[in-house]
């Protein structure tokens, strides 16, 4: 208790308020609602306590608030401001400061739910990211030879599709995993699930699912590591959460969402029924089509061999043969022409050269003398002393110029 007439210190003033405030009933447990300003959650390398200060506020007046890690860690939802909120806590003051403040031990959101905060916030940042465009998604295949399904093992879901790939697309080979659909552990098995089947590369589609229930039930699908492992999958997944009216996150990251888990099998494969039958359309279609080309042939050969030359073949090779002789002959003659014609021009040459050939002229008793080589028809190409070659009938010899006249 404080004197009146001792003074006390700063220290003994803040500690007594702060015992006033926690031992007051109302205090102790009181709960508030208010809108959050000037929020800061400490983390990171510079601040690692995870607490959140805040401030809470009304119309007309403002309180400091603190929710420390122990307790902020358990919401599902991450406080923005401008956010209006339901806390609980208690009233406490901070002796270092004197700063009366609240300390919260839990929060809601006023008016839309913790989960539905949560579930917003989540889709909104992932959207952002391009999870969920459109050109991320996988086509499925046409025809899956191995399905995998993600489930609980001992739910529904996992007979009713059995039951609907018996009946619809019994050639595919179904391949389970089996996880918890709901729990804290459930989101980790789902994703855990989903990357092995990748990794084996086990199966042709993933179907992910569960039954129905509340949103507290299905909120192992709206967990990032879910939305992220159902994303990242190379094998197209469809989504089978809950009945028609439910979506999750894992709807939006996954390649098809399926109203059912019954739908998903339907949506997954081919009916085989359907797929016989048209095969055999198209058996009949092709044999239909190879019949009539067949025929088509057939008429044309039929034809052909309705020909005269088809009938009687001989009859154009006599008329060819008799084609060809006569050519031959026409080739003939008009070469033996050509020949004929070319010897009597040349007979006329050979006359001409012999009648300018030298050695003719020699046979008749002349003489060509030649000076180193060259003919020397002119006596001024010659001098006393020059050796000539007197080229005669039959030979030749050496002879000298003793005079010139």
């Amino acid at each position: 208790m404080i004197s009146q007439l001792q003074p006390i210190t700063v220290t003994q003033l803040n500690r007594y308020t702060r015992a006033l405030l926690e031992e007051n009933h109302n205090l102790r447990d009181a709960f508030v609602v208010g809108e959050i300003s000037n929020f800061r959650a400490l983390s990171g390398l510079s601040h690692g306590s995870g607490h959140w200060y805040l401030t809470l506020k009304d119309e007309c007046a403002a309180v400091a608030a603190v929710m420390f890690r122990e307790s902020n860690k358990r919401l599902v939802f991450l406080p923005q401001n401008g956010m209006r909120v339901l806390v609980r806590g208690h009233v406490s003051l901070y002796e270092r400061d004197g700063k009366f403040q609240l300390y919260i031990d839990d929060m809601q959101p006023d008016g839309l739910g913790a989960l539905q905060m949560a579930f917003e916030q989540l889709k909104a940042r992932l959207e952002a990211e391009g999870l969920f465009d459109p050109e991320r998604k996988r086509p499925l295949p046409t025809f899956p030879r191995r399905i995998g399904v993600v489930t609980s093992e001992t739910g529904a879901v996992l007979q009713d599709i059995r039951r609907i790939l018996g009946r619809r697309y019994p050639v595919a080979e179904v391949i389970v995993c089996p996880v918890p659909v709901q729990g804290p552990e459930a989101a980790k098995r789902i994703a855990a699930a989903v990357k092995l089947l990748n990794k084996e590369q086990a199966v042709d589609v993933i179907i992910v699912g569960r039954g129905g229930g509340s949103m507290e039930d299905l909120w192992a699908f709206n967990e990032e590591i879910t939305a992220r492992a159902v994303a990242g999958s190379q094998i197209p997944v469809i989504s089978a959460v809950g009945h028609e009216t439910d979506f999750t996150i894992c709807d939006f990251a996954a390649d098809l969402r399926a109203p059912t888990p019954s739908a998903a099998a339907e949506l997954a494969t081919p009916e085989l029924r359907v797929v016989l039958a048209n095969l055999t359309g198209r058996q009949r279609y092709i044999y239909s089509t190879v019949f009539r080309r067949i025929k088509i042939c057939q008429d044309r050969l039929d034809a052909l061999m309705r020909r005269r030359v088809m009938r009687r073949p001989k009859e154009l090779v006599f008329a060819s043969r008799q084609r060809l002789d006569a050519a031959q002959q026409r080739i003939w003659g008009a070469t033996q022409a050509h020949i004929d014609a070319k010897k009597g021009e040349l007979t006329r040459i050979e006359t001409k050269l012999a009648a300018i050939d030298p050695m003719k002229v020699l046979s008749r008793g002349y003489a060509m003398a030649l000076k180193q080589g060259k003919p020397a028809t002119r006596v001024s190409q010659l001098s006393p002393g020059d050796v000539l070659e007197l080229r005669l009938r039959d030979g030749a010899c050496q002879v000298v110029v003793w005079g010139i006249q």
